[in-house]
C-alpha cells in the first residue's frame, strides 16, 4: 500500500468507529431512565425472593410433616392389625 492507501485506511477506521460510537449513544438515549428513588433495590429483590422461598420450604415441610404423620398411622394400624380384628380398629 503506498500512502495514500494508508490515509484512506486511516480515514475509514475512524469513520467506522464515528459510527459505532454514535449507534452506542443512541441506545443509551432511546431508553427512559427510572429515578434512583423509584427502583427497587437488589437488596430488597434479594429479601422478596427469600421470601418466598422460605413460605415455598415451610409448605414443604408442613406437608411432608403431615405425611409423615399419615404413614407413622398407617404402620401403627398394621402393627395394631396382627393382634386384633380389623373392624375394632375404625
Amino acid at each position: 500500500m503506498t500512502s495514500s492507501g494508508y490515509v484512506q485506511a486511516v480515514v475509514l477506521l475512524l469513520a467506522l468507529q464515528l459510527v459505532c460510537v454514535g449507534a452506542a449513544d443512541a441506545d443509551h438515549e432511546t431508553g427512559t431512565v427510572i429515578p434512583a428513588e423509584s427502583r427497587p433495590c437488589v437488596d430488597c429483590h434479594a429479601f422478596e425472593f427469600m421470601q418466598r422461598a422460605l413460605q415455598d420450604l415451610k409448605k414443604t415441610a408442613f406437608n411432608l410433616d403431615a405425611r409423615t404423620e399419615t404413614l407413622v398411622l398407617r404402620a401403627e394400624r398394621r402393627a395394631l392389625c396382627d393382634c386384633m380384628p380389623t373392624n375394632s380398629l375404625r
